[in-house]
């Protein structure tokens, strides 16, 4: 039988991340008290280690503003290139038909 994924809010993982750093209590305690699995604690605050708590927890399957601006952008770029191949081969195919 399929169990569903508990699904947690930015904040409530930014609080847990805050009561292990403020608190003396070990990590096992803090989940143990918040009822998540083993492990999770440490793998959130490793997240928000890395990216400095810029843009951390983004949500469902949403990117953040600039992931989501960049990935427009290298879209729109790679389309450009595709459209500077064709018209060099256009002007290739011109530049032979004028000899």
């Amino acid at each position: 039988m399929k169990t569903e994924r508990k699904k947690y809010s930015k904040q409530f993982k930014l609080e847990a991340i805050s009561m292990f750093e403020d608190g003396e209590r070990p990590m096992a305690e803090i989940e143990r008290e918040l009822d998540i699995t083993t492990g999770l604690l440490a793998k959130w605050r490793t997240d928000f280690q890395r990216k400095n708590g810029k843009e951390v927890f983004p949500g469902n399957g949403k990117l953040p503003a600039t992931e989501a601006r960049i990935k427009e952008l290298e879209r729109e770029n790679t389309i450009l290139r595709q459209e500077k191949e064709i018209l060099k081969k256009v002007l290739g195919m011109y530049s032979r038909e004028s000899r």
